[in-house]
This record gives C-alpha cells, structure tokens and sequence, in this order.
C-alpha cells in the first residue's frame, strides 16, 4: 500500500527508506538525507499536499506538535481527503506524567506534566475523534527518548558535564532510533491490531547508568556526578523537569503485538558508535 511518511526527520528518514521505493513518499520541512522522494513542504502553511492521494493509502505522521491545539497536525489531517486506511501516529510516553516509579501501561491514565506532553495528548485526542469519524485505523506509538548515531549524549561527557548520582537518579526508557522505526513499520501493517502501544527497549536504567555504559565503549572516563540539590543550581528547567518524573513504561504489547524485539542499550551503544 501506497505509504506517505509526514516528517523525515531523525526517524522518519529511517522508515522511509526501509519502505518499498516506488510505493512511498516523503514530506519534511528542510531537505532530507535520502536518495528517497521526498518533498519539501511547510507543515505550518500547508494549503495542498505535492501529490494526488490514491484510494487507498496509510500514514506514519513524525511531526512535533504545533501549539496546545496543535494547529499543524489539524491543517496536515483537512488535507487527507480521501482518508487514509491507517494512520500512525508518533506520540510520547510523557504523557503518562510522573507516575513515582509506578508502571505504566497503555490502561494507565494520562496525566501530563510538562509543556511538551501536554499538547500530545491533544494530539491523540484529536486523531482519535477523526479517525473515527473518517473509518481510518489509528495506532498511537508512545516513544521514550530516542537514541542513537549522533545522539548518546558524547559530547556531554568529554565536555564532563554532570549527571545525576545514583541515589537521586529515577527509572529511564529508551529506545533505539533504528528499533522505533521498526515499531514504525509494524504499526502500518494492516496485520497490526490499531490502538495505543508503549515502546521502548524494556531496559530501565537511569540515565546515568546509560551514560556510564556509553563512556565504557567509547573509551571516555566515568561521567561526573552530582546530587539532586546541586542539580537544582545547575540544571536547565527542562532537564530537570524531565529527570523529576519517574515512570516505568510497560512494553509487553509492542512485544506481543507488534512483534518488535529491540536491542538492549549494550546492543545500542554498539551500533550507534
């Protein structure tokens, strides 16, 4: 079936390009990294789409959102005329808030925290409603942080910026860049139950433990500590924000479901570096 992936991006450019090449297309705001089609489009002036729609099609949509209501994803959905037969959508786990270490799973009621999940549950609410009303079969793929090539936080460490210890550290969820598009591409197969799913590579440890892991393969020395305290007087709102809430994010269903087995972080780092 005839794919559009809307934002190649980190992500999106990695499932573009494991997609059959004459039966899938690109739309991204700035060039993307690929030999793939792709177009070049604002998602934020959007009036037309750069191609005719066929009958039948599906969407894997990577865009962040645009404002509370997020007003990009409503232009991008008033253009899908005729409605996809699928539409996967790339939210967060941050929607969950923090749950003080509880799991959380699909069941688990939202309760965002921070400016930047709040919009996505919008989003999701939003998508849910028009899904419904156009027969489109939704699947919300709740990410973790996203790692990978480029993105282990190496610079941080020969910088030796300051992580948290491990007494004040919280439960972290991750997911390899490559693996997310492998949830990706699941999640577009008709085969794929529609619905919420939780992702991530099933390993909890803190983000300290993680960068202690990256410095080991990548030959650097221990990452410097500090407490939560000290934390306080040095850490943007935003880190600290994100490393105040604890959650442990149940991926069973993606297991089950979505038949996707991700690598663990030593996998991970490996491939990354």
């Amino acid at each position: 079936m005839f794919t559009i992936v809307a934002g190649t991006g980190y992500t999106g450019v990695r499932a573009l390009e494991r997609l059959p090449a004459d039966d899938a297309v690109g739309l991204s705001r700035s060039p993307a990294e690929t030999s793939r089609i792709c177009h070049l489009v604002d998602f934020d002036a959007l009036e037309t789409l750069p191609l005719q729609l066929p009958d039948r099609y599906r969407v894997l949509y990577t865009c962040p959102p645009r404002g509370e209501s997020d007003e990009r994803l409503c232009r991008f959905l008033a253009l899908l005329r005729p409605a996809p037969a699928r539409f996967v959508y790339i939210s967060t786990t941050g929607v969950y808030g923090d749950c003080k270490g509880a799991v959380a799973t699909e069941e688990s009621p939202v309760n965002p925290g921070s400016p930047m999940s709040k919009p996505r549950v919008v989003a999701e609410r939003l998508l849910e409603q028009w899904a419904g009303a156009n027969g489109c079969q939704l699947v919300v793929l709740r990410s973790p942080g996203i790692y990978g090539p480029g993105r282990l936080g190496v610079e941080r460490l020969v910088a030796e910026d300051p992580y948290l210890n491990e007494a004040d550290a919280h439960p972290g969820n991750r997911i390899h860049v490559d693996d997310l598009a492998t949830c990706c591409l699941a999640a577009l197969s008709e085969e794929a139950p529609a619905g919420i799913y939780n992702v991530g590579d099933g390993d909890h440890r803190t983000a300290t433990q993680f960068a202690r892991e990256v410095a080991r393969q990548a030959g650097l020395g221990e990452p410097r500590t500090i407490s939560w305290a000290e934390a306080q007087k040095v850490f943007s709102p935003m880190r600290l924000a994100f490393l105040s809430a604890s959650r442990i994010v149940d991926t069973t269903k993606m297991r089950d479901a979505l038949g996707v087995i991700p690598r663990t972080p030593e996998q991970g780092i490996r491939d990354s570096l």
